[in-house]
């Protein structure tokens, strides 16, 4: 396990995200105080179901119907 000042970290940022990477723990420490730990995220290998949603989501049929020119002019930013 690395310790490494905060002002250290800074400075050579990469080479130790490479080496969090390759599976060494990193902690950062202010004044010596450890701070927060350094460590690669991990993927979720698990694909997401289809469907979980079902049932839950609604649209309404005329969802991409044209807006009324009232509402249209709003999100235009002229005054009509």
């Amino acid at each position: 396990m690395a310790v490494v000042n905060i002002h250290e970290a800074k400075t050579h940022l990469s080479r130790l995200v490479e080496q969090a990477l390759q599976g060494e723990e990193i902690i950062i420490a202010k004044s010596g105080k450890p701070l927060v730990k350094l460590a690669p995220i991990e993927a979720d290998s698990a694909p997401r179901p289809w469907g979980t949603m079902k049932g839950l989501i609604h649209m309404a049929p005329d969802f991409d119907d044209p807006l009324p020119d009232d509402l249209l002019a709003l999100f235009e930013g002229s005054d009509e």
